[in-house]
């Protein structure tokens, strides 16, 4: 906006004329000397325009740098609330390293569909699911069971086939940072290194109810309803020592040796003190 020569008032100086302007800085020649004075800012509280229509396209410009002004304090602000929010994640994180206590049965069994299959090996990532009903109906399930010391295994069961040939996909530790009671997005991504897919010829050996049981039914082999279920740390293990044994890839097998190793170690398992499968297939 041109203001060159326009007339103004100022309540100390009187009459001005206009003889000077930038961006962000004006010049007044008033009677008795020339004032520099911020640009728009005088105009709120100093100076006033002689001209209506001026002083109505000036007021616009002023209302309108008030309005951008604001945005960019309101956008400070959302910052400083996501920094807020993202240091009290990271000490909730740190005192939940520092107080984690080891829960006996805090692995994951996933059962999976072929979209699921596919994802699972591609992202190296799960998802819990949504929940059923209630107040949190839609909202994902929070694996809140779940920490640095667990596993997900992958498995699967073809249609024509019983429960009992539930067959084990593939296992993975969960990311070295992730803790289930603070996944909000129902995610459970995998550790950048902790992670084995079986040959189909393999996955055919390793039967899921060969390990897992439900305690108060020994025998029975149903799954019911849910897309996981959280089983013994004990179970895991032997799962994850017997895949080392179906492993003949050098490679592989080395990685699947370094898994079971840092398995055990984060859940506290002697591995020459494993005791044998248990599960409901030995049963019946």
């Amino acid at each position: 906006m041109n203001l060159i020569n326009k007339k103004v008032t100022h309540k100390l100086f009187g009459m001005g004329s206009i003889v000077k302007q930038n961006d962000s800085i004006i010049e007044i020649h008033f009677a008795s000397e020339n004032k520099m004075f911020v640009f728009p800012d005088a105009f709120e509280k100093h100076l006033k325009l002689q001209d209506k229509s001026d002083a109505s396209s000036l007021d616009k410009i002023i209302q309108k740098r008030e309005m951008e002004r604001k945005e960019v304090e309101w956008k400070k602000e959302e910052e400083r609330k996501q920094q807020r929010k993202k240091l009290e994640l990271r000490w909730e994180h740190e005192k939940l390293m520092k107080h984690h206590k080891l829960h006996p049965e805090s692995q994951m069994v996933f059962w999976c569909d072929i979209e699921e299959q596919n994802r699972a090996f591609s992202e190296w990532n799960v998802f819990s699911g949504a929940i059923k009903s209630g107040n949190n109906k839609g909202k994902p399930n929070k694996p809140s069971r779940l920490h640095q010391n667990s596993a997900v295994l992958l498995t699967a069961i073809d249609a024509s086939k019983p429960e009992k040939d539930r067959r084990i996909l593939g296992v993975y530790m969960v990311n070295e940072d992730f803790i289930g009671k603070l996944c909000e997005d129902g995610n459970i991504p995998a550790h950048s290194k902790y992670k084995l897919q079986l040959t189909e010829q393999e996955s055919d050996q390793l039967l899921f109810w060969k390990y897992y049981m439900n305690k108060k039914s020994p025998q029975t082999m149903s799954w019911n309803t849910g897309k996981y279920r959280y089983f013994d740390n004990l179970w895991m293990a032997q799962i994850l020592l017997d895949i080392v044994s179906l492993k003949s890839d050098p490679k592989e097998r080395e990685l699947a040796q370094q898994f079971l190793k840092h398995f055990c170690k984060m859940n506290q398992i002697t591995e020459q003190e494993l005791p044998k499968p248990n599960g409901a297939l030995m049963h019946s």
